[in-house]
């Protein structure tokens, strides 16, 4: 039996994904946290076989928590499911430590063959993500947003080009409005644009949104 931590803010979600793979005979036993510092803590009071986490995660970012649990427990099987697209963050959780990312959209198949292949060790992609690493794996003359930005940068440019104001971003991650302008202005210096309309255009244009 696999010791499963589900670590998500949304209850839902955790009970729809525990469902899931309690259905499957001698799959797992489930836990649940529901935010990051519950999941660190969780880590150090416990082995897990492998954690199931969400990026969005209120105080703490799940890209946060990833990292801090990657480096104390680095053969720790980390499986990342969100509700954004691959094409947003699979790349940046992958080389952040991550075993896997799985869409919450995906059907309930695919995350119990997620499970079983990251548990034993494997890991585990989607057909799109295995074209997105393909692709990132080629030659390239110029860094891209992926390299040039921070995780925390990354999180509020998308934010940001998604339409949300800086005190909405900053209620989003829990974060000060000032704290979230810093950001910004660190996106704009570093991508060498003027405004949030440039900073969007950018944004669609290179599918970093739909």
């Amino acid at each position: 039996m696999l010791k499963i931590l589900i670590v998500d803010d949304h209850a839902i979600v955790r009970k729809g994904v525990k469902q899931i793979l309690e259905s499957e005979n001698d799959l797992a036993i489930i836990s649940e946290a529901q935010n990051g510092l519950e999941a660190l803590q969780m880590s150090r009071d416990q082995n897990w076989d492998l954690i199931i986490l969400d990026i969005n995660l209120p105080e703490q970012s799940g890209l946060d928590v990833l990292k801090e649990l990657h480096y104390k427990y680095p053969k720790l099987p980390i499986l990342i499911m969100s509700m954004f697209s691959e094409d947003q963050y699979a790349i940046r959780v992958l080389k952040s430590g991550a075993s896997g990312y799985l869409n919450k959209q995906s059907v309930p198949e695919e995350l119990v063959k997620a499970v079983k292949k990251i548990s034993a060790g494997g890991k585990y992609v989607s057909d799109s993500m295995a074209e997105l690493l393909a692709t990132n794996l080629e030659p390239q003359h110029e860094k891209s947003v992926q390299d040039i930005l921070s995780d925390r940068e990354y999180q509020v440019l998308l934010l940001i080009a998604s339409g949300k104001t800086v005190s909405e971003i900053g209620e989003k991650l829990c974060l000060s409005v000032k704290t979230i302008s810093t950001f910004r202005a660190r996106i704009l210096s570093k991508m060498n644009l003027k405004n949030n309309a440039e900073l969007t255009y950018f944004a669609i244009h290179n599918d970093l949104i739909d």
